[in-house]
């Protein structure tokens, strides 16, 4: 590379043939023979005549000066100039990139791979090659190919298709396959560093660097340093978050979003890491019945799998129900009550009354102390209740043990058994060690724990199979049934301490979590080995998890550290699901530290080098018109008529510069790619969703077929023309003004060339009826907008249409709402092969379609079930295939009639 001041070349070779410019000032001023002068008499019938054509008698000196300039302009151009070139590359042998690929380096990815792309570009210039090292396991099963010297551009190539892990680094690996490669000469090393510490493994890889030649460290500043979200304290009455990150010389604001499963916003926080500190703390304040929805909460903007908590079971506090009994104690500090809701306070929502009032709510389980329900009538719905979920808490006393009734696992004795005390030779009782099928399996059993009264069961075939805990003596503990969809559960003591001490453990408190655990159908699954069924990926979004996820043993899940087998998600079933964050093993986030002295650190960003290359040329090719005008000036062509003429094609061209550039600009963009388009409305709200439903279209036909579509065009029905898409979406709002007369010949003549419009009421939700499954304002409105436009005759849709089975086989075709009919053109394969030019709803697609920057759905749907929002998403699919493919499956009917001809 040759370098003058800011300026340099990275083909300085080429700039030798600038020696040649004088050849070519000769070539320019070369001047044809003199003509010879032959005397002609009838030359004077000639004279005064005005030549057409002017041509000069030499080449003045300002156009040669100008062809020189462009001939000098172009040599520049090859010889690639840069502005500010970057100092060339150190060593000689291999240039050794290391890039840190875990999750730490996702928020700026993207400027990651920029500045990597600089560096290969450089490389490529000075014919290097590149020893591309990446730090984090790969996700797959086999271990990574040895290191080799590769071309900077298949590392530049590899760079694109990187992607950031959900896990940590492990630079130690790195470092032994570094080690094991043989390189020549001295190797300068530049380091994409994510800035975090894992342990001395940073400072073994920068040292070895360092000895091999120079290093160069890049990492991002602290203003973008990664960070990391943890959940807080799940028995805390606010459901909270810790924000841990490097220190910084600034305050820095982020804001914290929940967000259900559904995609919803839930709540938002923002929270502030003070100057010179690490971590802040966010408490997410709202009522139980919201708390219990979220399924995710992240930091705005993170784009990062370490901004994300994943929220499972565990962190929902479930409704419980102690029903208060009409002969209370006098005592409330010594009452079974008391001692349960001390127990359950940290994990639960507790509510308390008669137990007919509390089944009005919603409720996960009743308790009921040493208490029965106080009339037939509430029996009978306390059991109804435990058939469709619930889970009825019975706890053993003087008073139960006296009496029976149906709302019990087991049959029991009358009068109860004492163990210990003045009148019986036996000692207190111990807990015996719970079975592996026992929801407390796992549980440490307190060796101090005694029971010296308890109500028996009476003996029965079936009582060891209803037994989940024990005494060792065998006899029954808590025994529970399964009635319908609940439980029915019995502890065979009291909840105070008057039978047991058991209710002053903490073995109390978590067989009481693990019980209402059971309430939601977490417990089964709690100690179980937990299946991955959806995973984060490096930039923090869900998705299908990989096929080289592993189970992992549900005991192990709270302490367990994410790695390729085992990455940040969801285990277990999707009615139990468990949650695997990546904050879980991973403790206060360290700088890396301890490099050597003469490392070179760069904070991550492009450099100042600028490409001069393509504006030298375009500059050359500008004065190549401008020269190629000139010559027509000087020979005359320009001058009359022509200079006329081009003056007014000039204004012509100005006057309609601005409108015609915006169609072009719209036309290339509408036949570039195949896209969907939406109509604008006017609402910015309804607008911004039909973009996002669109693009959350598009996302589901590119991940499922093999259409891909471009994002979504907002087409305005007054000025742009329609022809260039085959499905317009059009969402009908209040406001809307009816096409003018040029706007409703555009549209017939869409919908005749083989166009097809969905007309989108959106008014599923209004229940009072109308002709398409909505408000009958509604309609009126559609009819007024569709006023004048050829719609054909809608019938409801049969149910053998080919709707239904252009893609998916569906019976339904639901959206934000499920309520609506659909009504589209009656079939005809001799129009528009059999393709209904208009389709009629009403329960809002677009916005069960949608969503947002994250990939998560933006609104929530009703009833609300991810079940509908899956069919509406095959309902999109099934229409865009319907558009794109017309009457192909019906065609499929005559397929075995053709076979017959073919037979025969």
């Amino acid at each position: 590379m040759l370098a003058l001041g800011s300026v340099a070349f990275a083909s300085p070779w080429l700039l030798l043939v600038l020696a040649g410019l004088p050849m070519i000032w000769w070539l320019l001023r070369v001047m044809p023979p003199a003509p010879r002068r032959i005397a002609f008499p009838a030359v004077r019938l000639l004279l005064g005549l005005v030549a057409r054509e002017v041509t000069p008698a030499r080449t003045p000196l300002w156009l040669i000066l100008l062809r020189m300039a462009i001939a000098a302009l172009v040599i520049v151009g090859m010889a690639h100039p840069l502005l500010n070139p970057q100092p060339q590359l150190a060593g000689s042998g291999p240039l050794i990139v290391v890039v840190d690929d875990g999750w730490a380096a996702a928020s700026d990815w993207h400027a990651r791979q920029a500045a990597l792309g600089d560096i290969f570009a450089k490389a490529d210039r000075e014919d290097r090659q590149i020893v591309l090292v990446t730090t984090a396991p790969p996700g797959t099963d086999s271990a990574p190919p040895p290191l080799a010297p590769i071309r900077a551009a298949d590392a530049r190539a590899a760079v694109e298709a990187l992607q950031p892990k959900p896990w940590p680094v492990d630079r130690r690996a790195a470092l032994v396959r570094l080690r094991q490669l043989s390189l020549p000469g001295a190797n300068a090393a530049i380091w994409f560093s994510d800035g975090i510490d894992d342990g001395g493994g940073a400072k073994a890889l920068g040292d070895y660097l360092d000895e091999r030649g120079s290093l160069q460290y890049l990492t991002a500043g602290a203003d973008q340093a990664p960070m990391l979200l943890a959940p807080g304290d799940r028995e805390s009455k606010d459901l909270s978050v810790l924000l841990r990150s490097l220190p910084t010389r600034k305050p820095r604001r982020y804001e914290v979003r929940a967000s259900g499963g559904d995609g919803r916003f839930l709540a938002r926080q923002a929270l502030t890491i003070e100057s010179g500190g690490v971590s802040s703390m966010a408490d997410l304040v709202m009522p139980n019945e919201l708390r219990n929805q979220i399924v995710r909460i992240d930091v705005e903007g993170g784009q990062s799998a370490g901004a994300v908590v994943l929220v499972d079971d565990r962190w929902r506090r479930r409704p419980v129900g102690i029903a208060t009994a009409a002969n209370a104690g006098a005592q409330p500090l010594l009452s079974e009550n008391y001692y349960l809701e001390r127990a359950l306070e940290p994990f639960t929502e507790i509510r308390r009354g008669h137990a007919i009032d509390l089944l009005k709510r919603q409720l996960a389980v009743l308790i009921f102390a040493d208490a029965s329900p106080d009339s037939p009538a509430e029996a009978e719905a306390i059991e109804k209740w435990v058939e469709t979920g619930g889970l009825l808490l019975r706890f053993a006393g003087s008073q139960l043990a006296e009496q029976d009734d149906k709302l019990m696992p087991v049959r029991l004795r009358r009068g109860g058994r004492t163990i210990g005390g003045a009148m019986s030779w036996e000692q207190p009782a111990k807990l015996a060690p719970f079975v592996a099928d026992s929801p407390f399996a796992g549980l440490p059993l307190p060796a101090d724990v005694t029971v010296t009264r308890q109500v028996l069961a009476e003996p029965d075939v079936g009582l060891a199979g209803k037994t989940w805990a024990r005494l060792a003596d065998g006899t029954p503990l808590v025994t529970a049934e399964k009635r319908g969809g609940g439980w029915v559960v019995l502890v065979h003591t009291t909840a105070n301490a008057d039978w047991s001490n058991l209710s002053l453990s903490g073995l109390f408190v978590e067989m009481l979590r693990r019980i209402v655990a059971m309430s939601q159908g977490v417990a089964a699954a709690s100690e179980a080995s937990l299946a991955p069924i959806e995973t984060l990926d490096g930039f923090g979004h869900l998705q299908r998890a990989p096929v080289t996820a592993r189970p992992i043993a549900g005991s192990e899940i709270a302490t367990a550290t994410v790695s390729p087998q085992h990455p940040p998600g969801f285990y277990g079933t999707q009615d139990a699901r468990r949650a695997l964050n990546l904050s879980t093993g991973l403790s206060a986030l360290t700088a890396i530290g301890g490099l050597p002295p003469d490392v070179h650190r760069q904070p991550l960003g492009r450099g100042s080098e600028i490409d001069l290359r393509a504006p030298v040329l375009s500059f050359a090719l500008l004065l190549v018109f401008a020269d190629l005008l000139i010559a027509y000036g000087l020979r005359g062509l320009l001058w009359r008529r022509a200079a006329r003429t081009a003056g007014v094609l000039l204004v012509l061209f100005f006057a309609a510069s601005l409108p015609a550039r915006a169609n072009d600009a719209f036309v290339v963009r509408a036949t570039s790619q195949l896209r969907l388009a939406y109509v604008k409305t006017g609402n910015d709200e309804v607008d911004n969703e039909s973009r996002a439903g669109l693009l959350g279209l598009g996302d589901a036909l590119a991940r499922r077929t093999a259409v891909e579509t471009g994002e979504p065009l907002e087409v305005d029905i007054e000025a742009d023309e329609l022809i260039f898409f085959p499905l317009l979406y059009w969402p009908v709002t209040d406001d809307q003004p009816p096409p003018s007369p040029n706007a409703v010949e555009r549209i017939n003549r869409y919908l005749e060339t083989g166009g097809t419009i969905l007309f989108d009421t959106r008014d599923g939700d209004e229940q009072s009826p109308g002709p398409f499954g909505g408000a009958a304002i509604a309609a009126e409105r559609l009819r007024r907008l569709t006023a004048g436009i050829n719609m054909p005759p809608l019938v409801p849709i049969p149910p053998d249409h080919v709707l239904t089975k252009s893609f998916y086989l569906l019976h339904e075709f639901p959206g934000r709402w499920n309520v609506g009919t659909l009504w589209v053109e009656p079939a005809d394969d001799h129009v528009n092969d059999g393709v209904s030019s208009a389709i009629v709803g009403a329960d809002d697609w677009a916005g069960a379609w949608a969503i947002g920057r994250d990939s998560q759905p933006l609104y929530a749907v009703v009833p609300g079930s991810e079940q509908q929002r899956e069919m509406a998403l095959r309902f999109g699919i099934n229409l865009v295939m319907y558009v794109l493919t017309g009457n192909y499956k019906s065609d499929q009917v005559h397929v075995p009639a053709i076979l017959e001809r073919l037979g025969q």
